[in-house]
């Protein structure tokens, strides 16, 4: 049985640009259907955005190459939003929140300190880092 996931835009990236890094596991969980990453439109515009930072110095080709090793195993969530009693520093990270809440999933995987803030006040949802979703995914 997969386990549908709100990945955050980092973790993503990470999971995508680094080949060989610490979040590498993550591309072959949702490529083997461990897991599936649920996004939604304007979290797969985010995701765009950030891989087109001058930054990553990423062609257009790379791009599209990387959005094809994961929204072919993403679910998109089109809707309707529930608005989190809960707010976020960040209207990005509030976006990656209010997706995780309005899809229903178990969990929403971070690094981001705004949204680990809040692990332990929106049960059911579990707030993960990706090192603490590895151990859960292995220990269920």
């Amino acid at each position: 049985m997969t386990i549908r996931v709100v990945l955050d835009t980092n973790v993503l990236v990470s999971a995508l640009l680094f080949e060989n890094g610490r979040l590498a596991w993550l591309r072959r969980t949702w490529q083997t259907a461990a897991i599936t990453p649920v996004v939604s439109e304007s979290s797969a515009r985010e995701l765009i955005r950030v891989l087109a930072h001058p930054k990553f110095r990423l062609m257009r080709a790379d791009i599209d190459q990387l959005l094809a090793d994961v929204l072919p195993w993403c679910e998109t969530h089109a809707g309707p939003f529930k608005a989190c009693p809960f707010k976020v520093r960040d209207p990005k990270d509030q976006v990656v929140l209010d997706l995780a809440l309005s899809a229903d999933v178990p969990v929403l995987v971070s690094g981001d300190a705004d949204l680990l803030a809040l692990k332990n006040q929106l049960k059911p949802l579990l707030i993960l880092t990706p090192a603490e979703f590895q151990i859960w995914l292995e220990n269920p």
